[in-house]
């Protein structure tokens, strides 16, 4: 197995969800939440899988951050196979589509696009929720590649199991790719950063603070027992808690 993070980069977040780059210059001064937005490549013998896909976010020459790296690991976008959602919020589900001058176009064409279907309806509900960004959720929706997940968990492949597990959104998912012995471990916005293991705190901006809690105590105490490798999406320093 092989772990590739796709860091898009830090940003400063404001209450209405737009994403400003931190920089040295405006690092002290930035207001909002500090986070990275990181996905991640992970390579089995059978299959590329997208961990989430980020926000699209461009460089200073416009070319998109994620297919930059990929680029330099001599990895084609048609390589991925599959692209896993955690959840629906814009900064997870934005890098799936790229605008053209013929329209919208999936970025990774030949990759099965796993959703669960609960949380779509949940975006749909919420109309004007600056989490999300309905349009583009409704053209990565209209893909043919799609794969709607309606049970609690389960396996996707031999390698690849999920969970419903609520938490930060009602439908929150969460991954373990299991290959060889080693297992990577994607909890999203449940555990997005080191620092939540360190502070047991029920956060206010999650659906379900006090679970989410409850889940990242549970989640300690198996990766220490059985050697996982944690993926952090948001984490300003870290991709990967190895225990």
């Amino acid at each position: 197995m092989k772990i590739i993070p796709l860091k898009e980069g830090n940003f400063s977040v404001s209450k209405n969800k737009e994403f400003t780059p931190l920089t040295i210059e405006n690092f002290n001064e930035a207001k909002g939440i500090r986070m990275s937005v990181q996905p991640f490549l992970i390579i089995t013998e059978k299959d590329h899988i997208l961990l989430d896909t980020g926000i699209g976010w461009k460089n200073k020459n416009g070319k998109t951050v994620v297919l930059e790296i990929l680029e330099k690991e001599n990895i084609h976008p048609d390589q991925v196979t599959k692209i896993l959602f955690s959840h629906l919020h814009k900064d997870h589900i934005d890098g799936a589509i790229r605008s053209t001058d013929q329209g919208f176009e999936p970025v990774f064409p030949n990759a099965e696009i796993y959703i669960q279907k609960r949380e779509l309806e949940l975006a749909r509900e919420n109309e004007g929720n600056q989490q999300f960004d309905l349009d583009i959720l409704e053209k990565i929706a209209g893909l043919t590649n799609i794969i709607w997940m309606n049970e609690d968990e389960g396996q996707i492949t031999d390698e690849v199991s999920f969970e419903v597990v609520g938490g930060h959104t009602p439908y929150m998912q969460v991954f373990w790719i299991s290959e060889n012995g080693e297992i990577a471990f994607y909890g999203a916005d449940n555990l997005p950063q080191e620092s939540y293991l360190k502070y047991h705190v029920a956060y206010k901006s999650d659906h379900d603070g006090r679970k989410a809690m409850e889940l990242r105590q549970k989640w300690q105490k198996e990766a220490e027992e059985k050697h996982w490798q944690i993926l952090l999406y948001h984490d300003l320093d870290k991709a990967v808690l190895r225990f």
